[in-house]
């Protein structure tokens, strides 16, 4: 039986849900999956770190509270942070860094992912910031280390659409993609075809959990566009970076405009997309559209994300599904651990 050693870089909601997960599924997980998962190590920015080398009490983990320095009321817990430490000392096989997005230059998140595949240390992140901007050089680095860099959840949370396009699609000839992904700006979308204004449509969101307090990255389109860069740049050969991907955002859509569609039995959506040209140059967008009844995307509604990719063999093939959530984005993580593990099995270098 394999075991795979993990450190948890941000302890948030996404990596508390990865751990609760270990802690409740970890025997299913060796029947199912051949493998089990030990936390060697965390570091979190506001609750500190720990380091056990022999494996951390999982169920524990997940219980501490989101207190500031709570990692010290731990045996051998520091209410600091140790992101180095954590990467270089605790014997991990695995770094899963779910820290926050910094869509300006992807730091520190890309250092702490440069780190451990130097170490020969794979990487599983949720991350935009890093694979948005540095994948071909976090992939390069990984290769030649031995190690893996997977980053399936940055996309669309726990819904598989980059391994699924490169493995399941292979061959289709994918020339293209539209999707909503972002599940904050299609429930504010979808509450304003209830009646809100844009305003009180963000109010409910902030409301419920599905918006930030500055909902500002998801209204105005910023965090589609990092998603767009990599679904570009990953399934259809582009080089682009977020700049280079035009956009607009929803703070513009009135109710009147809500109100005007639903005459022509059609609905707003925020779409992001990428098309490969004749010239074979990639243009991609982010912008509000018109979407009519038929559209795939168009009865999409609340939080759920989807995407349609355009394929030559088979048209156009539509994936729906949860594109947020701490549990949804946490098996994210695990399905790049199934990915890793399933990559070792087939080379025979697992343990």
């Amino acid at each position: 039986m394999t075991e795979y050693k993990v450190a948890l870089l941000g302890f948030g909601g996404v990596n508390r849900a990865l751990t609760q997960l270990i802690a409740d599924r970890n025997s299913r997980w060796a029947d199912e999956l051949g493998f089990t998962l030990k936390v060697v190590g965390v570091s979190d920015l506001y609750l500190g770190s720990i380091i056990d080398k022999d494996g951390l009490d999982a169920q524990a983990l997940a219980a501490v509270p989101a207190v500031k320095g709570s990692f010290a009321t731990l045996p051998g817990g520091n209410a600091e942070p140790a992101n180095e430490t954590v990467i270089r000392f605790s014997g991990a096989d695995i770094v899963a860094e779910a820290t926050f997005t910094n869509p300006v230059d992807g730091e520190p998140a890309t250092t702490f992912c440069r780190w451990s595949l130097e170490k020969g240390v794979s990487v599983v992140t949720t991350n935009k910031g890093p694979v948005a901007l540095h994948a071909q050089s976090l992939k390069a680095l990984a290769q030649s280390t031995g190690a893996r860099f997977e980053f399936e959840g940055a996309v669309m949370s726990g819904t598989p659409v980059i391994r699924l396009a490169k493995e399941l699609l292979a061959g289709s000839q994918i020339t293209g993609f539209k999707g909503i992904l972002n599940g904050t700006s299609n429930f504010v979308l979808s509450s304003m075809e209830n009646g809100l204004d844009f305003c009180g449509a963000v109010a409910q969101a902030q409301a419920l959990g599905y918006a930030e307090a500055d909902p500002t990255a998801d209204v105005e389109g910023h965090d589609v566009r990092l998603k767009v860069a990599i679904l570009a740049n990953e399934l259809l050969g582009a080089q682009l970076k977020p700049n280079d991907v035009v956009c607009k955002g929803i703070s513009q859509i009135t109710a009147g405009n809500i109100a005007e569609a639903a005459k022509v039995n059609a609905r707003w959506k925020l779409i992001g997309s990428a098309e490969k040209q004749a010239d074979g140059s990639i243009s991609a967008s982010v912008s509000p559209q018109l979407l009519p009844a038929d559209d795939a995307l168009s009865a999409v509604s609340g939080a759920t994300n989807a995407i349609t990719f355009a394929t030559t063999l088979l048209g156009p093939v539509t994936v729906v599904g949860a594109g947020a959530g701490r549990v949804e984005t946490a098996f994210a993580l695990l399905a790049d651990i199934v990915s890793i593990h399933n990559h070792k099995t087939a080379s025979g270098k697992s343990s």
